[in-house]
């Protein structure tokens, strides 16, 4: 059986030493040093810290924006696919053509340049390798005797750790071009305005004589001189068949237009935020499409212009691309260096009130949960929750509305009655998953005034929850750079409701066109909200399609209002004019219906199944198994007298000389508003006085004053308050008391003032059927 060869060695090496005992001094030697390298090399590691400027690039490699290094330098990071051909052999061909043989030192180039150096009595060359003078740039040193051994060995300790292409990688990196300007790759975008991928020979070689004299070749002062050293060493290329022929000629004849440029500054507030975000990141790729911010950024300074002669100074723009929730287009102000008006601050970012465009969602989330349809009808009627009154934007209420129209219209009052219904809880629960930071810090303060506003959100995050309904109610967080990892979706809501939603907002016969129509002439086929702030300090409009949902912000930092200042005409052009601009000759495919979305028969009175007495039947969207079954209920039959004077109930109702006759089953609120408006309505007749039937169905329902709330009041202004009260539509007259005290008989939506003692206060109402409802007061004066 045979011996493994390194079970042999302990018998093979005294023989072998004993053989050749001179070259097995040497191996020892070299093993012995190979060992001492490598303890060297682990207890003084070389170093490769080199400090970037931060760069932010679109996704098709275009540098957005850059920031100094932290040293204060201009020294952008070269890529490795950024090196071409053409740029290494250049660079090789220059400074180290044995680049790719040696270990970091050239033996030769040692021993050419002494004799030289010897022969001159001078230095009249180097022998630098390029690996040294990354060295020499990594941690620079006087030039002594004992700093070239340090230099030399830390050159070989690179070649070990590093490979050839990442040595040039730092070499190109480093390289000084005059003043603060170091790399190549800042050189090409000052001076040339390009990439190095997109460098022509000339400017290639012009880049590379540049680092061995920054001072004398100063690009875009010393041009003429440059342009001739630069035309030497073609020549030398030339001569050693470097490039091939053809491509030096031109390259001879192409003349040096270096001048010194601006650094990138395109999508400023982007930019700051993503230096924050990727603090570390040299190169931060993210995923904004350039054209599109070119565009964006000269529509909003041109609209900007436009409204500040309205007072309003400042707006922001987020795009969103649906297909990835990839941040494509970002406008934190349109002027970042308006110190005027703040420009520096990023309206994206910004936490404002939202207005109205929180509705969808509250109106989606109802449909998940049963509660209505696009054709539920739903009273848009004064209404008071604990001291909270809402009014719609006109001052004016509707009567009756459907949940479709309410949202079109933007109703305060329907969103507020839905929300009541819905549950704060379930919707700051539903912004929450959403993302919506400052919500979920004031999450136990919010009520229902979020319906309207009443709550701090951002632009990001509200362009996002409409880019949810783009997507099938599916949320994702915002995506921003390339490398970004793939995140879960969490459905938010149904995919049923986010396209009956979707439907609603594209309506085009709706308040919110903007009344200089001229913006909507050819804009696509979008679904859109719009949302004012209280005081008109903030116009929002967001709008989305199938591609894209753009989310449009207007007003002013200082938290200043004005007139103009409201979504329909303040926010809604320029997201128009971003929609014509980026998507003018799209195909307006659109959302097709899913199958948990179905169609069905309902009563255009109510929105809901037909009865048998239901005559006027439309077409409405559900989903099925959760949207509510319950019958219409618009009208109910009641016993009246033959000629119509009174009403009866079962227990006084006689034996004949009655008739069955249907009226509107108004709810007592809706009855209110119109006794209170003047509008005409079929009553029911006054119940049978003759009867002793004590009701306790629909009580009357006391609106003024709030239960529980405390009034103060002036001493000595003989002030009031007023009491109202909402009840059923057989209720002609009702009784007021205070503290179980009469008052006052009056009509049953009249409005009556009283002045109550000091203190706590019990005021009672009983309707003419004797239903009683009752509520207490504190009164204070002052």
């Amino acid at each position: 059986m045979r011996l493994p060869f390194w079970s042999q060695l302990p018998h093979l090496l005294p023989a072998f030493r004993q053989k050749y005992p001179i070259f097995f001094r040497f191996v020892l030697l070299v093993f012995i040093l190979f060992l001492s390298f490598l303890f060297v090399d682990s207890s003084f590691p070389v170093r490769v810290n080199i400090r970037y400027s931060t760069i932010i690039t679109a996704t098709d490699g275009t540098v957005l924006y850059s920031f100094l290094s932290p040293d204060d330098k201009w020294r952008m990071k070269t890529e490795l696919p950024e090196i071409i051909p053409a740029l290494k052999t250049a660079v090789i061909a220059k400074e180290d053509r044995w680049f790719y043989w040696h270990y970091g030192v050239n033996p030769i180039s040692i021993i050419r340049a002494a004799v030289n150096n010897i022969i001159h009595l001078r230095t009249t060359s180097g022998a630098s390798t390029i690996t040294m003078q990354v060295v020499r740039l990594l941690e620079p040193k006087d030039r002594t005797f004992l700093n070239k051994l340090i230099e030399t060995f830390r050159a070989i300790q690179l070649e070990w750790n590093y490979s050839k292409d990442e040595i040039l990688q730092m070499y190109l990196n480093l390289v000084p071009y005059g003043g603060n300007v170091e790399g190549v790759k800042a050189a090409s975008l000052l001076y040339f305005g390009r990439l190095p991928d997109h460098l022509s020979l000339a400017q290639i070689t012009t880049l590379t004589i540049i680092p061995n004299r920054p001072t004398s070749l100063a690009l875009g002062k010393n041009n003429q001189l440059i342009e001739q050293e630069r035309n030497k060493w073609l020549k030398r290329f030339l001569s050693k068949k470097v490039f091939p022929s053809r491509e030096i000629q031109d390259a001879l004849a192409e003349p040096l237009d270096a001048i010194r440029r601006e650094p990138p500054r395109i999508a400023p507030h982007f930019a700051l935020r993503m230096k924050m975000m990727y603090p570390n990141e040299p190169i931060i790729k993210t995923q904004l499409r350039n054209p599109i911010q070119q565009r964006i950024e000269q529509l909003a300074n041109n609209y900007n212009r436009r409204m500040r002669f309205m007072g309003v100074n400042n707006a922001s723009v987020l795009i969103l691309d649906n297909q990835t929730n990839s941040v494509i287009g970002y406008i934190g102000n349109p002027d970042f260096n308006d110190l005027d008006h703040q420009g520096q601050v990023d309206g994206v970012k910004a936490v404002r009130s939202p207005g109205s465009a929180l509705k969808p969602l509250i109106y989606a989330l109802a449909i998940d949960k049963g509660l209505l349809t696009p054709k539920t009808i739903i009273t848009d009627v004064p209404v008071n929750y604990n001291g909270f009154a809402p009014e719609n934007f006109n001052r004016t209420f509707n009567g009756n509305v459907s949940a479709e129209r309410a949202l079109a219209f933007s109703l305060n009052v329907p969103a507020v009655k839905t929300l009541d219904k819905l549950g704060v809880p379930l919707f700051v629960d539903k912004l929450q998953q959403a993302g919506f930071e400052q919500i979920r810090k004031d999450s136990k303060q919010l009520g229902l005034s979020a319906a309207l506003g009443g709550c701090g959100v951002r632009l990001d995050e509200l362009t996002n929850l409409y880019s949810m309904f783009a997507n099938g109610g599916k949320f994702r967080p915002l995506q921003w750079i390339t490398s970004s990892p793939q995140t879960t979706e969490s459905q938010i809501i149904s995919e049923g409701s986010a396209y009956m939603i979707t439907q609603i907002l594209t309506q085009p016969t709706r308040p919110d066109i903007p009344n200089l129509s001229q913006s909507s002439i050819h804009v696509p086929k979008i679904a859109w909200k719009t949302g004012t702030s209280y005081g008109r300090r903030d116009a929002w409009s967001i709008g989305y399609n199938k591609r894209y949902t753009i989310g449009v912000w207007v007003g002013n930092f200082d938290g200043a209002g004005a007139p103009e200042l409201t979504g329909a005409d303040a926010a809604t052009p320029l997201l128009f004019e971003i929609f014509n601009s980026i998507e003018y000759n799209s195909d307006n495919s659109w959302f097709e219906r899913p199958a948990s979305v179905d169609f069905r028969l309902v009563c255009s009175e109510s929105g809901l199944p037909p009865n048998d007495y239901c005559e006027n039947q439309i077409i409405d969207y559900f989903i099925p198994t959760v949207s509510s079954n319950r019958k219409c209920e618009h009208l109910k039959t009641v016993f009246v007298s033959a000629d119509e004077d009174f009403s009866y109930c079962t227990s006084c109702l006689p034996a004949n000389g009655y008739k069955r006759k249907e009226y509107p089953n108004l709810p007592p609120e809706l009855i209110s508003f119109y006794e209170s408006e003047h509008i005409g309505y079929t009553k029911i007749p006054p119940h049978n006085p003759v009867c002793s039937r004590i009701f306790s169905d629909r009580i009357p329902i006391i609106s003024s004053p709030v239960n529980g709330k405390t009034y103060l009041l002036e001493h000595g202004e003989d002030q009031k308050i007023m009491l109202t009260c909402s009840a059923d539509n057989e209720v002609k007259v009702v009784y007021w008391y205070i503290n179980d005290r009469f008052f006052q008989a009056a009509d049953a939506g009249a409005k009556v003032f009283v002045a109550p003692p000091e203190g706590q206060v019990k005021i009672s109402c009983s309707d003419d059927k004797g239903r009683n409802a009752n509520i207490w007061i504190t009164i204070g004066f002052q």
